[in-house]
């Protein structure tokens, strides 16, 4: 029988390489108790290595640091996908732009003569845009949560009422077939789903680490999103995952 830690470490690589655990099927195989898995489940949780669901786990998002360690992950997948986002707004649109590093190289990566409107919570947002002359740009305001650099809360939310958009862009920091759209802040999952009831059409930004991985909190399922814009990537487990979400009806750019 293995020791503890080589039963972690075990239930860590499998993690990796299948995408999820199954708490049963892992008891089974190594000849132990449910319990035993379940409480490796917890410490590996602790440790920030799973995201535990309902009779198993799933991978843990990488994104779930601080802002300033995510600006330094895949910033190469960051541009590529701001770089589809960009494209799809046509002139004078009014886009709902959610806050984080992704976000923030769409920001940068709108051409200066954009002349529509850009809604934000997010003061790194807003900052890029100060040179964009032809375009408006409008700040919701609230506590600011500094994990995303956004403003959170009533107040944002209040903001909201009245704002009727063309687009929105949604940060996350898992993309899952099972557990869908998912981030780590309660509040914040309520400020996303809100952009997304005040927008037309709502696309997610996640890079190529998110897609596979999951969060504490649902922001919304993902059958209510009108794509998901990533980066192409060489990982089979990911060709895997994106080929799941396109058989649930996901429209997927990259």
């Amino acid at each position: 029988m293995l020791m503890p830690a080589e039963r972690r470490e075990l239930l860590v690589e499998r993690l990796r390489s299948q995408g999820k655990l199954v708490s049963r099927d892992m008891a089974m195989e190594l000849g132990v108790s449910d319990d035993i898995i379940r409480r490796d489940l917890r410490d590996m949780a602790a440790a920030g290595l799973c995201q535990r669901v309902y009779g198993g786990a799933l991978p843990a998002s990488p994104a779930v640091v601080t802002y300033e360690e995510r600006r330094q992950v895949r910033p190469d997948a960051k541009h590529h996908v701001a770089r589809i986002a960009v494209e799809l707004l046509p002139s004078r649109a009014t886009l709902l732009l959610d806050g984080g590093t992704t976000a923030l190289e769409v920001a940068r990566a709108l051409p200066l003569a954009f002349d529509g409107t850009i809604i934000t919570h997010s003061v790194t947002v807003a900052a890029a845009l100060l040179d964009h002359t032809d375009t408006e740009v409008i700040i919701l305001g609230g506590r600011l949560f500094k994990h995303s650099a956004v403003a959170c809360g009533p107040t944002t939310a209040a903001a909201l009422e009245g704002i009727s958009a063309d687009f929105c862009f949604l940060g996350v920091t898992g993309v899952h077939p099972q557990a869908g759209l998912t981030t780590d802040d309660y509040e914040e999952a309520a400020i996303k789903r809100l952009f997304a009831q005040h927008s037309a059409e709502t696309y997610i930004l996640a890079s190529s680490e998110k897609i596979g991985a999951a969060s504490r909190f649902t922001v919304m399922p993902l059958r209510d999103v009108s794509g998901i814009i990533t980066n192409p990537s060489t990982d089979p487990a990911d060709a895997g995952l994106l080929r799941d979400l396109q058989e649930q009806g996901i429209s997927i750019l990259s």
